[in-house]
């Protein structure tokens, strides 16, 4: 219900506390110092690995790698098996400490995906949180309690990691002593510390059920059992990750107990870095524990090895598991259809693997066994230059379009399709690269298994390419420079070779597809980065409110004919028969509710709206998004934050009769005593009591000291008012109320009041006698509710762990009345005994939610300067 314009959000009450300034600058500055520390610190792992590697040669790296005995690998690939089987502990332990009663394959399958998903994209508490968020949301566990979950395994991870470094290092302190150059007492006696603080932690779980914090909040702890069990299982998965490296090394290169050390260490860095996996800084650190204890070759090889079997290797199994769902869709569960909807990231993931994969390979040389095969089945020296020229910019081409396929495109589906085909076909003349051709005609039959996932009809063009996604192109590329450097350092530069074409030219291939790759990077940036954006905001034309006319008329919604008002921009889809209606304050786009339209176009749409707000340099919000459409939004990465909730009256069984509705029932009583009568007056009758009703709008607003607002709520516009029905209520002959009215009238779901006003001197009880009588009206012609509008800040989670946005909210709700009349309009709608339902904005998290909803406001009131003024 909007009874008034004094409905709108209040403005000084976002639903987050403001941040102190300090972190405001930190938000405006982390987009740049983030990638430049990236970037610094991708500078530093080259140099410190052209210091590790400066006396060893690719080619004896290989051969390294390929001398690994199967057996080790086989124990390897055992490990890893093992390792990932003991990380499902960690999430049925979370799922203990919530409370929470999910199916033990649920909780296998979750766990494995997440994990093969987070440990290669890194991250993993945002992508392994995604992963979890969706299937366990599936599987009927709450948000909140998947939410605390997932904090609870990072919180476990971080404490195992630190337990089990410290037990590690207390065991190998001498040989770590000699790498850190410390003593070993002082790193025994840290990580003796350390243990006894871990411990302490123990006995206070075991003695007490919270944690209070900063005086103000209270963590809950899990009890002793349950962290102890958590301890063991943190001890046993990263002694089985580190078993899975420790196979692959020489023999006798260091004991286990020791190694778990150096591993516990290259790892923690690793995740501190933020570099996806710990590419690059876990390897300097086993490469510089393990140095002098073996050729460097031969550790280089297993590392090597290591990433394939413990990173790759997990993620490809993951992708084809996902995969079998595809194929037997229509009998797999919920959670199931769930999980069939993570495919796109990992095919994302497997897609920039093969990327780099078929880019290293490029700038690498052929070896001589390869050279020996192509000039025995004389395979022309062109077709081999070509393969290898166009095998590289196939694996440019996966790398950019990975990032379509995590955004669903369809585009990106069959460039990724079309790169893969190709390449796999290159790979035998390029070089009998047998084992390219394999993970190519593995990505392109899980492509195509998974088709109808890829739904997004959008080109690639359109997309924009954040600044960090092309940093991190740009690290691949300085890291590919390195490789080439690394692999041909004992080649004699010179001028001939850019032209030297010959069967054993490996070199003078590789810089020529170097060159190529880089050139189409720096066009393709530099394109991203000046071209000019597309997408404005623009008032809709008078066809487009037609158009919009028809979809509106057969939408459930009833809010949806707020698109009516012409004070929106209307985004379409290509068929026409959905759109989004939005606005744009500052840099602010913000969509009013959920899309409208055919439901299968939302997504679309949705994706769309984010992509043209990001293009013009601004941040999308969706402003009253229902509960049943949070999953659109989650996929695009945005956050969830209760608005409030709104009422409704279910009409199939509603009637004035009973105790609960007596007041109402007595107000109606009084009215039609006393005279009152009530009528609907059709759109093409309006404009005979258009004077009259404007007459009472501009005393209404004179009375409340108000302007009209707009957005989410209507004004009183000549145009838009004609364009609906109109409820008045007459007392003794003249019109003392009235209430413009949104009730789409094709499926007849939902009614709901827009404008409502009253003269000042109407008779007492005159609205109760006017929702009332809309109530009973609408239960006649068939419609199945009545929205009574939405009570800001109400509803908000009463609990300790509650998030800071539901306790401003709730502290509001009940200490602001005179900012707003929260509690006084939630009484009103509670007399008619409502259901209550939950209203969201939808946004990115930061404090780009605070900006949102102000600018909201702003939206609602016309400026800045109507939110202050009422």
């Amino acid at each position: 219900m909007k009874p008034s314009p004094s409905l709108a959000p209040p403005t000084a009450a976002p639903a987050e506390a403001p941040e102190p300034a300090r972190r405001s600058r930190w938000a405006t500055l982390r987009p740049w110092v983030v990638p430049a520390i990236v970037l610094v610190l991708a500078v530093l792992l080259i140099d410190a690995l052209q210091v590790l590697l400066s006396q060893v040669h690719y080619l004896d790296v290989i051969a390294a790698a390929a001398a690994t005995p199967h057996l080790d690998m086989i124990f390897a690939v055992l490990a890893t098996a093992l390792s990932y089987l003991i990380l499902t502990g960690y999430d049925f332990s979370s799922l203990a400490y919530v409370g929470a009663k999910v199916p033990r394959p649920t909780i296998l399958l979750t766990s494995f995906v997440a994990y093969a998903l987070g440990n290669t994209v890194g991250l993993g508490v945002l992508t392994g949180g995604t992963v979890r968020m969706r299937l366990y949301a599936a599987a009927g566990v709450e948000a909140s309690k998947v939410a605390q979950a997932i904090a609870f395994n990072a919180g476990a991870f971080g404490l195992g990691m630190t337990a089990f470094g410290a037990a590690g290092l207390l065991w190998g302190a001498p040989q770590v002593a000699d790498l850190l150059k410390m003593p070993a007492w002082a790193l025994q006696g840290l990580s003796g510390l350390v243990l006894v603080g871990i411990a302490g932690f123990v006995l206070l779980c075991a003695r007490f059920t919270t944690l209070p914090i900063a005086g103000r909040w209270k963590v809950p702890l899990p009890n002793a059992g349950l962290a102890i069990r958590q301890l063991v299982i943190s001890a046993a998965d990263l002694s089985a990750a580190a078993a899975a490296l420790w196979f692959l090394l020489p023999d006798n290169v260091v004991d286990l107990p020791t190694f778990v050390a150096f591993y516990a260490v290259a790892m923690a860095l690793g995740v501190i870095s933020h570099v996806p996996g710990g590419l690059g800084v876990f390897e300097a650190v086993i490469l510089l524990a393990c140095g002098g204890r073996a050729p460097t070759e031969q550790i280089a090889g297993a590392l090597i090895l290591y990433r394939g079997i413990y990173f790759i290797l997990p993620l490809i199994v993951a992708a084809i598991l996902l995969a079998t769902f595809e194929l037997r869709s229509t009998a797999v569960a919920k959670v199931g259809r769930a999980a069939m909807k993570l495919t796109p990231g990992l095919l994302a993931g497997l897609a920039c693997i093969a990327g780099i994969m078929l880019l290293v390979s490029g700038v690498t040389p052929t070896t001589s066994d390869a050279v020996a095969e192509l000039l025995e089945l004389n395979v022309p020296l062109f077709v081999v230059e070509a393969a290898h020229l166009i095998g590289s910019v196939m694996g440019l081409v996966l790398l950019f379009v990975s990032r379509g396929l995590l955004h669903r495109l369809d585009a990106a589906w069959w460039a990724a399709l079309g790169a893969a085909i190709v390449a796999g076909v290159l790979a035998l003349p390029k070089g009998i690269a047998v084992s390219e051709l394999a993970v190519m005609g593995l990505l392109a039959l899980l492509l195509i298994t998974s088709r109808k996932q890829f739904y997004r009809r959008s080109s690639l063009f359109t997309q924009t390419f954040e600044k960090g996604w092309l940093i991190a192109v740009a690290c691949v590329l300085a890291a590919l420079t390195w490789i080439l450097f690394f692999a041909y350092r004992d080649v004699d530069y010179a001028d001939r070779m850019w032209w030297e074409f010959a069967m054993d030219s490996s070199a003078s291939r590789s810089m020529r597809a170097m060159m190529a790759v880089a050139i189409i990077a720096l066009v393709f940036g530099l394109w991203q980065l000046f071209r000019q954006p597309a997408g404005t905001s623009a008032p809709p034309s008078t066809d487009d409110l037609a158009k919009a006319d028809t979809v509106v008329r057969a939408q459930a919604a009833a809010d949806a004919c707020l698109a009516l008002m012409g004070d929106k921009s209307l985004l379409f889809s290509p068929s026409g028969k959905s759109f989004i209606m939005y606005g744009k304050q500052g840099r602010s786009w913000i969509a009013l509710g959920d899309p409208v339209g055919v439901a299968k176009e939302w997504p679309e749409l949705v994706w769309r709206f984010i992509e043209m707000a990001h293009g013009n340099g601004g941040r999308a919000a969706f402003y009253k998004a229902r509960p049943q459409t949070l999953p659109l939004y989650l996929d695009a990465g945005l956050r969830a934050f209760k608005l409030g909730e709104e009422a409704y009256v279910t009409l199939h069984d509603f009637s004035l009769q009973g105790s609960r509705r007596a007041n109402v029932r007595h107000g109606v009583s009084r009215a039609e005593r006393e005279g009152s009568s009530f009528e609907i007056v059709s759109p093409p009758d309006v404009h005979t009591i258009l004077d009259e009703i404007r007459e009472i709008s501009d005393l209404w607003l004179a009375q409340h000291n108000a302007q009209e607002k707009g957005f989410s709520l209507g004004a009183f516009d000549d145009d838009y008012v004609q364009r609906q029905p109109v409820a008045v209520v007459r007392a003794k002959g003249r019109i003392v109320a009235f209430a413009t009215l949104m009730s789409p009238e094709v499926l007849r779901v939902e009614v709901s009041v827009d404008l409502m006003r009253q003269r000042p001197d109407s008779p007492a009880g005159t609205m109760d006698f006017l929702f009332a009588k809309l109530m009973l009206h609408f239960q006649s012609l068939g419609y199945q509710r009545f929205s009574l509008g939405m009570a800001p800040m109400s509803g908000m989670v009463d609990h300790q762990l509650a998030p800071r946005w539901h306790r401003f909210g709730r502290l509001m709700f009940q200490y602001g009345e005179r900012f707003y009349n929260f509690r006084g309009l939630r009484s009103f709608k509670d007399k008619f005994d409502p259901v209550w339902e939950a209203r969201y904005l939808v946004a990115q998290g930061g404090i780009n939610p605070l900006f949102a909803l102000t600018d909201t406001a702003a939206l609602i009131g016309g400026g800045l300067k109507g939110v202050i003024a009422k």
